[in-house]
């Protein structure tokens, strides 16, 4: 073979169909034949390529020039190569959104290579004999998955795909001449977000953050329930894209009974560290809720990168959470404090003391900030929403930090009534002859400055505070 050298540098390039890539692969050759990288996670990745994590090569033979297969739209990424041979390529974005139905064609040979994102028509016409196409792709192919698939029939007058041997002329299967026109294809959908502990305060507060979306699963514990491994089996996790993990065993005290610490260990830890497993496994982005308990409440605010130091068991359930979510490449930790939502909580407990005349005394030592359930739900929407680098954020309201006492005072006066009712006192004095209470932080605030960063504005407490308190009266 004569010498080889096509003096192409690695580069990736973008196309008009959002997500797809192509890749121009140096070629390095002489009489023996040639050689080139065909697929290099670091240099590609560095170049803007996703990292997909191929975890199958599939390779498909063509005897003859003019052999036609598609157009498929396969429910996983694809990375597309030539071993031997050429092949004009066609791809139709067969997605939900703007983008559906968009076109792109290019010829490939040894120094080509293409990246088609889930949902894009993927099609093919051999140009040569003995021609070999390669692709990896990020799931294992299964019988299950074909139902997945969206197909365009290859000769779509809307795609106008200008084949360079004529259909007519080529060789095709008949499945594939009995694919329906784009008028008729039903587009692949997007991959759902799945909401665990749906019907807790942050599950609830997301139902309504995400009322208009057709895209998301809320799952109850009676669906799916972390301090049960098996109800995440049988889950076709290639259909979800997101987690968002907002169940929690939140039972501060209950936690330092026996029974108590297997449970917030199950939930808290274990469950989420198999999320953690599933989500590294399918390449999914993992939502986790944690919060202020993991410090021990020396500092008067608390950074993301403060070392964990729990307290108590329902802080250490927590913080082994933390570090087990971690290890998901796709993950956010969202630490956050005294979440107040539709239920049971405090601002609705001091509002119906102050309306039955009952005086209460209220811890005045520990300090922090309310998060509001949908304030939580507005943040996790946006971090999503904007792509925000992964890791953990801090996440509460905003404004100065205030002690429950403080709290409590406000909600008396919002009211209607005397704020000097309520007696501040100390956590020593406040649990003074009450047994099995966990240990809390005294300092609870969190630094909110990575969350801002994002272009994330937390609303005030006290703002929010006053807008709840006018709907307990409605």
């Amino acid at each position: 073979m004569a010498e080889l050298t096509t003096g192409k540098q690695l580069q990736v390039r973008e196309t008009p169909i959002p997500g797809f890539l192509v890749l121009d692969l140096p070629v390095h050759g002489d009489n023996r034949g040639w050689f080139k990288e065909n697929w290099q996670r670091e240099k590609m990745l560095a170049l803007g390529l996703p990292d997909f994590g191929p975890v199958q090569n599939n390779i498909s033979f063509n005897a003859s020039a003019g052999v036609t297969r598609g157009i498929h739209a396969e429910p996983w990424d694809k990375y597309i190569s030539v071993a031997s041979g050429r092949v004009f390529g066609a791809w139709v974005d067969l997605r939900e959104g703007p983008s559906f139905g968009a076109t792109f064609t290019v010829e490939i040979d040894p120094s080509i290579a293409v990246f088609v994102p889930r949902g894009v028509g993927n099609s093919f016409q051999a140009l040569e004999e003995d021609t070999a196409y390669s692709y990896l792709v990020n799931e294992h192919w299964s019988a299950e998955a074909q139902g997945e698939y969206t197909f365009l029939n290859l000769a779509d007058p809307t795609a106008a795909i200008e084949w360079p041997i004529p259909l007519e002329q080529a060789e095709l299967s008949d499945k594939d001449r009995a694919h329906p026109m784009l008028a008729d294809v039903a587009p692949m959908p997007p991959r759902k977000t799945l909401v665990l502990g749906a019907n807790g305060q942050l599950g609830r507060a997301l139902r309504r953050q995400w009322a208009e979306r057709t895209d998301v699963e809320f799952a109850g514990r009676d669906a799916i329930d972390l301090a049960r491994p098996e109800t995440l089996d049988g889950i076709r996790w290639s259909q979800y894209g997101t987690i968002v993990n907002a169940a929690a065993h939140t039972a501060v005290d209950g936690a330092e009974t026996d029974e108590g610490r297997r449970d917030a260990w199950a939930v808290n830890a274990s469950g989420p560290a198999r999320l953690a497993a599933i989500a590294a496994q399918h390449r999914l982005t993992l939502v986790h809720v944690s919060s202020d308990y993991v410090f021990d409440g020396a500092q008067p605010l608390h950074g993301e990168d403060e070392p964990l130091a729990p307290l108590g068991v329902y802080g250490q359930s927590k913080a082994a959470g933390d570090l087990a979510v971690a290890v998901a490449p796709k993950h956010y930790v969202l630490r956050t404090s005294w979440v107040v939502g539709e239920g049971k909580n405090f601002i609705a407990t001091m509002a119906s003391l102050a309306e039955r005349g009952v005086d209460p005394s209220v811890v005045g030592d520990q300090v922090g900030r309310l998060t509001f359930a949908a304030e939580l739900a507005r943040a996790i929407d946006h971090l999503l929403a904007s792509r925000a680098p992964y890791g953990t954020y801090n996440v509460s309201n905003g404004g100065e930090p205030a002690s429950w006492a403080d709290i409590a005072a406000r909600v008396f006066e919002r009211t209607g009534h005397d704020a000097s009712r309520v007696t501040p006192v100390t956590t020593a004095e406040y649990y003074a002859d009450k047994e099995g209470i966990a240990p809390r932080p005294l300092q609870s605030a969190l630094d909110l400055g990575k969350l801002e960063s994002t272009g994330f504005a937390p609303r005030d407490q006290f703002e929010q505070l006053d807008e709840f308190v006018r709907t307990l009266a409605d």
